[in-house]
């Protein structure tokens, strides 16, 4: 369980001075050198700098999923962590690059394009600062349009790591909440549960869903119990059928549907050695909901 954190108690404190430790995630893939040259400017700004990856395989221009995988795994890092997150379909345009200082001591250094909506939702930011391009952008990059990864976010990601610069010294402070993307809200009703469907358990083709575990137990939902589970896609039922509430996958037949509690407690759906998402072709993120009926 994540701790929070005042405003001033992690000014005065700076965590990621202790840290040193710089996290990236993009959607560039490997296929070419645009990992390892954010890597690189991060290298040059100081040699001492931990330098991790979240991951760079997020579908291309996939605002949605940048903001999921963020929050997946931001809060298993200690706090001071520096996250520099690249899916920025709009760039070189007029959307803000900003600096993200969240409640658990985290900072998040990305296009204010919606990427950071689940960390807002789900652990709060305490300040939003736009980067000042004019201080931190790396050194004779200013021709380049395209390529703010490397040449603003790797840059600024790492002087705030290495103390060069401290929060403030990314730029001035934003007197407003960071662009949201628009997620349906957990929720139940008589006896069924709506929720968004968040995210694909990527390797498996599960759906995981934002409707909490605890919101089962609340409400007395026990394994073996069976729903309607029905799938809906900006409104339009894609998907209808019944399905029992499993502790695990092999509680039904091969290639059965279930309902499941995924790895971080919440309600999931999978076929039981199969792609629920590539059978079905359910997607993810904006316009997509779930409805669960006790039967």
């Amino acid at each position: 369980m994540a701790e929070y954190y005042t405003l001033n108690e992690l000014k005065d404190h700076r965590p990621w001075l202790e840290r040193k430790t710089v996290v990236f995630m993009s959607d560039f893939g490997y296929v070419d050198g645009a990992v390892s040259a954010m890597h690189g400017v991060a290298d040059e700004v100081d040699r001492s700098l931990k330098l991790e990856d979240l991951t760079h395989e997020i579908p291309q221009f996939n605002i949605w999923e940048a903001s999921y995988r963020l929050i997946q795994a931001m809060t298993y890092w200690a706090p001071g962590t520096i996250f520099v997150c690249v899916v920025d379909p709009g760039v070189g345009s007029d959307r803000k690059s900003v600096a993200a200082l969240t409640r658990t001591g985290h900072i998040v250094v990305t296009p204010d394009n919606g990427t950071l909506t689940h960390i807002e939702r789900e652990v709060g930011i305490l300040e939003l600062r736009e980067i000042s391009e004019a201080v931190n952008r790396l050194k004779n990059s200013q021709r380049s349009y395209t390529f703010h990864g490397r040449d603003v976010y790797a840059y600024t990601g790492a002087r705030l790591a290495a103390g060069i610069i401290d929060f403030e010294g990314v730029g001035p402070k934003l007197e407003k909440k960071p662009v949201m993307l628009h997620v349906e809200e957990a929720r139940v009703d008589g006896n069924s549960f709506y929720g968004a469907i968040d995210i694909l358990d990527t390797r498996y083709g599960s759906l995981w869903t934002n409707i909490p575990d605890t919101l089962f137990q609340k409400e007395g939902i026990r394994h073996g119990d069976v729903f309607y589970v029905t799938i809906l896609h900006n409104g339009m039922t894609v998907y209808g059928y019944d399905m029992k509430y499993c502790k695990s996958f092999n509680e039904v037949g091969k290639m059965e549907p279930l309902i499941y509690i995924n790895s971080l407690l919440n309600v999931g759906i999978a076929l039981n050695q199969g792609s629920f998402s590539t059978e079905y072709r359910i997607g993810t993120g904006e316009g997509w909901m779930i409805k669960l009926e006790k039967k």
